[in-house]
């Protein structure tokens, strides 16, 4: 049956004027009345998406969406609430695709910039971000997204006094913003005025329109605050606050447990070792690196202070966390419960691996003829077999630290979520997936032949000079003075993680033992943690 043309405009118009008055209830069951006989509209997907989205049923506001943006590509509020969606369901790359189709058509569009950055803060591109905002706030001065962002950024980044400034920009206009609240206490925590900063950090837990992300987020903060103060229970109990708060918020990543893939990746490596193969080096080609080195380990045990000090030699490049062994993991560690047939696999198989690692390499810019490579990435030791396999000649620097230290370090601070940092957000859980990644790596060390170093975090604390020469004595290069100024270079790098702040400050000692103010807690994980103690433990 032919529809009313006038009577679908009148109703397309009623909804709109629902929408744009924040009435969603009604809007929304206009919208889900007429999808219901039939009538498919980019406008009405929308606002029944919407109100999807404020229940909490993500996946079903992304297949309206998806139907809407199917319908009219073209349509710039679809698919822009699209890629917002994509954004809450942790998949950036797939919003920042589509907000690129939008700005090549619109490039005048602030929101969308706002939201670009955004979607680029999410995969760790911070320069690429900060890019975005101040283009948003180019196109529109008073835009408050493209505010707050750049002000996480620049606290991300350690640099405090520009995160003030942005914060007391966005403050004045909107007191209370989460965004600003949360960089203005950092920098006064920076600053030395945690007193200061405790009150505004209660004062938004206090806010009812902070949501449950600002007061995770929050409740964090509020623990390093109390930590400075030496507060030490307070502290813990913000962190545990925090961190269930961030469960409950991603409770999606919890299955599959990457603490269960680790448990199954250990016994399938001691089924398959006593028969591993020799793998024999590949020929050299012009464009290879003069050295492959991999830095390894586990989360927060310094592998980011070792990056940015060999980042500071002239002969070394690094790519920051590029996931490059995806195709192999794809391939031959995807359930962790049989490596017969990587240990097996034939030579031009492993070829073809290699070949798509180089390539990710260059997509990701560096370009490694005649130079030292240096892929960091703390959980590659889970990929050791697969290292073993495909780069026999690589060297391995393992970064090690007082496993109580790491474990503590990984519960306080704050990640980029995903299924390995699901893990840290209890000491339990972090202790167990801390205990199966070593276990991995002891077994491996023993078994695959690589050239290894173990790097102690303590050990450069307490001798930065000798211990940085004689990491570079292994990786082949000549320590040049430059490597020591890494406070100064973290802060202009395009990624950034939970030690970029820290780092830029210099070398900061304070982390060494600092388990010892939270014996309490970490307790209970010694017997989980009994041998890793014995080996790499500081004295208590």
């Amino acid at each position: 049956m032919a529809r009313d043309l006038k009577a679908d405009q009148e109703l397309l118009r009623q909804v709109l004027s629902l929408a744009q008055n924040r009435d969603h209830q009604r809007a929304a069951a206009l919208a889900e009345q007429a999808l219901a006989e039939g009538f498919e509209h980019p406008l009405l997907l929308n606002v029944a998406a919407t109100r999807r989205e404020e229940q909490g049923r993500l996946e079903e506001a992304l297949t309206l969406l998806e139907r809407g943006v199917a319908l009219a590509p073209a349509d710039v509020p679809v698919r822009n609430a699209l890629a917002l969606v994509l954004q809450r369901l942790e998949r950036p790359q797939e919003a920042l695709e589509h907000l690129e189709v939008i700005l090549a058509q619109h490039p005048q569009l602030p929101f969308v910039h706002a939201s670009k950055g955004n979607a680029l803060i999410a995969l760790g591109s911070l320069g690429l971000a900060q890019a975005s905002h101040q283009r948003a706030l180019e196109l529109d001065p008073d835009n408050l997204a493209a505010m707050g962002s750049l002000a996480s950024i620049a606290t991300h980044r350690g640099e405090h006094l520009v995160a003030r400034r942005w914060a007391e920009r966005l403050l004045a206009r909107v007191p209370g913003f989460p965004d600003a609240v949360l960089s203005l206490a950092a920098a006064d925590l920076a600053g030395g005025a945690a007193s200061q900063a405790e009150s505004a950090l209660r004062a938004l837990l206090a806010d009812a329109r902070a949501g449950a992300t600002d007061r995770a987020r929050a409740h964090g903060l509020l623990g390093d605050v109390l930590d400075a103060l030496g507060r030490y229970r307070e502290a813990f109990e913000a962190y545990r606050a925090g961190n269930e708060l961030t469960r409950q918020l991603y409770a999606r990543f919890a299955e599959p447990s990457l603490l269960t893939y680790a448990t199954r990746l250990v016994g399938a490596f001691a089924a398959v070792a006593p028969r591993w193969p020799t793998t024999v080096a590949p020929a050299r080609t012009g464009d290879a690196p003069a050295q492959h080195v991999l830095l390894i380990g586990f989360p927060r045990s310094g592998t980011t202070l070792l990056e940015v000090i060999l980042d500071g030699h002239p002969g070394v490049v690094s790519l920051e966390e590029h996931d490059l062994f995806a195709e192999g993991v794809r391939q031959y560690l995807h359930n962790a419960t049989d490596l017969r047939a990587l240990a097996d696999a034939s030579e031009a198989e492993l070829q073809a691996l290699r070949a798509d690692y180089w390539r990710r390499v260059r997509a990701g810019g560096a370009e490694v003829g005649g130079k030292v490579f240096l892929d960091k990435h703390p959980l590659n030791t889970l990929k050791l077999p697969l290292i073993a396999r495909l780069f026999p000649q690589a060297k391995i620097l393992f970064a090690r630290r007082d496993p109580r230290d790491v474990v503590l370090s990984c519960f306080r601070r704050r990640f980029r979520m995903n299924p390995a940092m699901y893990q840290m957000l209890t000491l339990a859980s972090a202790a167990q997936l801390y205990d199966a990644t070593m276990d991995l790596a002891q077994r491996a060390q023993g078994v695959l032949g690589l050239a290894w170093q173990d790097v102690r975090y303590e050990r450069l604390m307490a001798d930065f000079a000798g211990e940085s020469r004689r990491i570079c004595e292994f990786i082949g290069i000549q320590w040049t003075p430059g490597m020591s100024e890494f406070a100064g270079r973290v802060q202009s790098r395009e990624n950034a993680t939970p030690s970029t702040a820290q780092l830029a400050r210099g070398l900061d000692r304070s982390g060494v033992g600092h388990w010892r103010h939270y014996r309490e807690h970490i307790a209970p994980l010694e017997p989980v943690l009994a041998r890793w103690i014995a080996l790499y433990g500081v004295a208590s």
